[in-house]
């Protein structure tokens, strides 16, 4: 598998999500810049943490409008993979590729610690080496981590299961319905606060996040066979 990771002037956890996936999984990976213009040969995009254009105008908002991103969604319209944590999570709601949106901690302070999500659902790309309703541990560490969206939304991604995860034991910022993370509705596009890019390894105390990138390599090898 090769994977894009997309860095935007700002993004701040590139290198992380680049040991994540060159060492700890031992796949292929590459950063790729704002101005990117093809993505055919990558198999995965990945879009980090950090603050995009220091947050200007929105988080997520300027790097939303970068020529990577139309690229970003031609993949994430022909099946690939797509994650985006913290700030990309961000960027891909301001993009148009999942619904709501995300607003300053209802705290008004930046929290950063681990926190206890609930796997809301374990059928997508990213969530199959989970259980349902599985227990885990990822770090948090965002100022504009309060996501927002209306009822109808709200019941649509209920039915469709697009709540992927969910925090458990305590809400850091205030979303709606202890929302952590959420999908589209194929199930290839996932954004989320917690950051599993920093739980793949015991040394930093657990490595709940490795099943995530596990999850989207088993299916990946899982679609290339079946080619």
């Amino acid at each position: 598998m090769k994977c894009a990771i997309v860095v935007f002037p700002g993004t701040s956890c590139e290198q992380d999500t680049y040991q994540a996936i060159s060492v700890t999984l031992g796949e292929k990976a590459e950063f790729l810049k704002h101005d990117a213009t093809n993505l055919e040969e990558y198999d995965a995009i990945i879009l980090p943490g950090g603050t995009s254009y220091g947050d200007a105008v929105r988080p997520g908002s300027i790097a939303s409008m970068q020529p990577v991103m139309k690229e970003v969604a031609k993949a994430a319209e022909a099946g690939k993979p797509v994650l985006g944590i913290g700030n990309g999570f961000q960027v891909l709601i301001e993009a148009g590729l999942l619904p709501g949106a995300l607003f300053r901690n209802e705290s008004l302070r930046f929290v950063c610690k681990p926190v206890q999500l609930k796997v809301g659902s374990n059928e997508s790309w990213f969530t199959s080496h989970f259980e349902k309703n599985e227990i885990i541990s990822i770090p948090v560490a965002h100022g504009y981590g309060n996501y927002y969206c209306d009822e109808a939304t709200l019941a649509e991604m209920k039915e469709n299961n697009q709540i992927i995860f969910i925090y458990a034991s305590e809400n850091p910022n205030g979303s709606t319905a202890d929302i952590a993370g959420i999908s589209n509705k194929k199930g290839n596009v996932l954004g989320m606060m917690p950051h599993p890019e920093r739980a793949v390894d015991e040394l930093f105390g657990n490595t709940d996040g490795l099943n995530i990138f596990q999850s989207i390599l088993a299916i990946w090898r899982e679609s290339y066979a079946n080619a």
